[in-house]
């Protein structure tokens, strides 16, 4: 076989498994999103020239915002391979001269995009599996009470299960997915066949003429239009796990189509039936299909729900190691793929919403009233900070980045204006999911800011340290001392106060600096930097990229390969435990500095995030005022 031949396997390989991870959410937006555009709390007739005007705007919303906006614009901007928000915020802030003009500006919008996707993140696996078990009320009215009760018993179970990991299951994600999809394009097909005049809705003068016949009520029906769309952002914040192409191929070649076969195929049914809008999905099939089509759609909906908290736990993972959140427990559930990771507090937080959320909505319908206004707001964060990339990262001319920004931002202000009538009616939770996270995110990052201020004041440089003390006056036990230091150019103030209560050094000592650059990985060849600033110091930089989680172990293996003699078994790690005191202050800054004090006192052990054996490890506690 040629190596193309393979290239080519890999890549169709790769696009099978992205239908389950990439568009599990937009892939089962046909189960509420078409439905959605005639409740009653719109007020559209069922009408020939409404349903072709709907159709209409579905189409030319699939193709600008997901085909152009994101496949084809957004998915450009990849950071080193890796896409998403934060991924996003740090091949910005990589520009020295859009960090001295607009970094603050790109930092607000970053961390808003990233608290916003939580609260969408919550709504998705409630609203799919709603959507998926209500098709039992087409066969009996009577199973209505049973539909809430099951739904909240498949997301405990499906929560639960996330410890174990996706890796086990992964493999069955895409082709499920992929007779799913082929499914809507069958169904949809069976209609259109009945009514090939529904095709004629791709021409978008008839979503024209539907703004103009329903003025205010046209526009407002974005709100439920732009449900075929959420999960779009999947597209580039997965360009990491598969590369553009097997995402383009996917999208193009098969989700596209299917999606739009099965709204032609649910408006064709409307024209013949108009009495079904209320469950215009499970109407497509006869009712001995039912229960396989309730079956498929219940894993369908699971697999979405998989995709976007797989997707919460890789963006706490990012946010942690761009110091946007205080450590966390991240748990790696394959040994094989570095982005399958388990965040419990993640978890159990999502659990505890996605059934507060089905008890209280009781519905999919009711819930499409809270789903949209966050990531309505997410895009258009999306495309402020995809025209810096375009003008500071590719050098486009400005008035050609003007001209692109403008037209999405149409679009994107268009679907925003419609969803925030949505707010009083369920909308304000992803905003106040994303108000909570973004104020934790902005406390502790400010937090850490002053608190290494407050440390970098009182570290000395090595040249004054190695000055003001003479190490061979200190008796020298044996072993290997590793102390944990978050600055590279001072001297750890653990080491200072060893030094002064202990009066003693290790035969070797060793000072650690972990830090995070701005793309996703650093390769083990490049990321130790070893300095040996005096006889047996060594001053050693480990720089990890925002995908990967330190490992203190391997590093210190590293360290042998680099010629520094280290036995595992004398090593001996001394790390500061840090106590926040609060000072006088008022007002917000109080409440910023009192959330940071907090945080700093639940924050996962150091030891045990870092790999740290806790046999082996000596804690020295600082007390430090903000």
């Amino acid at each position: 076989m040629y190596k193309g031949d393979r290239s080519s396997n890999k890549r169709y390989m790769l696009a099978l498994i992205a239908l389950g991870v990439v568009f599990g959410d937009i892939g089962t937006s046909p189960l509420y999103a078409f439905r959605e555009c005639f409740s009653s709390s719109y007020g559209l007739m069922v009408t020939h020239s409404n349903i072709m005007g709907i159709l209409s705007l579905i189409f030319w919303s699939l193709i600008v915002v997901i085909s152009i906006k994101y496949s084809t614009y957004v998915m450009r901007a990849d950071n080193h391979g890796e896409g998403g928000i934060l991924a996003l915020v740090a091949l910005l802030l990589g520009s020295d001269n859009l960090r001295a003009k607009y970094g603050s500006l790109v930092f607000f919008l970053g961390v808003s995009g990233a608290a916003l996707f939580y609260g969408d993140a919550m709504i998705t696996p409630a609203i799919s599996v709603l959507s998926a078990v209500e098709g039992l009320k087409i066969i009996s009215p009577a199973t209505h009470s049973y539909v809430v009760p099951l739904t909240i018993v498949i997301l405990v179970f499906f929560f639960l299960f996330q410890s174990k990991g996706t890796a086990r299951v992964g493999s069955l994600f895409g082709p499920v997915m992929l007779i799913w999809f082929l499914t809507l394009a069958i169904l949809g097909v069976i209609w259109i066949v009945r009514a090939p005049g529904i095709l004629w809705a791709l021409d978008p003068i008839y979503a024209i003429n539907f703004f103009i016949n329903n003025r205010w009520a046209g526009f407002f029906v974005l709100g439920a239009v732009f449900l075929v769309v959420t999960g779009g952002e999947a597209l580039y914040a997965d360009i990491g796990h598969f590369g553009k192409v097997p995402i383009r191929m996917a999208w193009y070649c098969l989700v596209l189509p299917s999606l739009l076969l099965n709204y032609f195929g649910q408006g064709a049914l409307l024209l013949h039936s108009p009495e079904v809008v209320e469950n215009t999905f499970f109407q497509l099939i006869p009712e001995w299909g039912i229960y396989p089509l309730i079956i498929l759609a219940t894993l369908a909906t699971i697999i979405a729900s998989q995709a976007v908290v797989t997707g919460a736990f890789s963006l706490t993972t990012q946010a942690l190691q761009m110091s946007l959140i205080p450590r966390v427990k991240v748990l790696h559930t394959s040994s094989e793929e570095i982005g399958q990771v388990y965040v419990s507090i993640v978890n159990w937080i999502m659990l505890g919403a996605t059934i507060f959320l089905v008890l209280n909505f009781r519905s999919s319908g009711n819930l499409a009233s809270a789903y949209g206004l966050a990531i309505a707001m997410l895009m258009f964060i999306t495309t402020i900070l995809m025209y810096l990339c375009a003008v500071y990262i590719w050098k486009w001319k400005t008035s050609i980045a003007v001209a692109v920004t403008v037209l999405l931002l149409i679009v994107d202000l268009a679907f925003f204006g419609a969803n925030i009538v949505k707010f009083n009616q369920g909308g304000w939770f992803p905003f106040l999911i994303g108000a909570i996270v973004f104020f934790i995110m902005y406390s502790w990052s400010s937090g850490k800011k002053l608190l290494e201020e407050i440390v970098g004041r009182d570290e000395i440089s090595f040249k004054d340290f190695l000055t003001e003390h003479d190490l061979n006056e200190y008796p020298h036990v044996e072993g290997t001392a590793v102390y944990m230091s978050r600055n590279p150019r001072g001297v750890p103030t653990t080491l200072l106060h060893n030094l002064k209560h202990n009066k003693v050094m290790h035969e070797r000592t060793i000072i650690l600096i972990v830090t995070y650059v701005g793309y996703p990985r650093v390769p083990w060849s490049e990321k130790l930097t070893i300095e040996n600033v005096a006889e047996n110091i060594y001053k050693v930089q480990a720089r990890f990229g925002f995908m990967e989680t330190p490992n203190v172990t391997r590093i210190l293996v590293q360290l042998t390969e680099h010629g520094v003699e280290i036995e595992p078994e004398e090593v001996l790690f001394i790390v500061g435990h840090t106590t926040i005191i609060v000072g006088e202050s008022k007002g917000f800054a109080w409440l910023k500095r009192k959330i940071f004090a907090f945080l700093a006192s639940n924050v996962y052990s150091i030891t045990k995030y870092y790999r740290i054996p806790h046999e082996k490890t000596v804690e020295i506690g600082v007390q430090i005022n903000i």
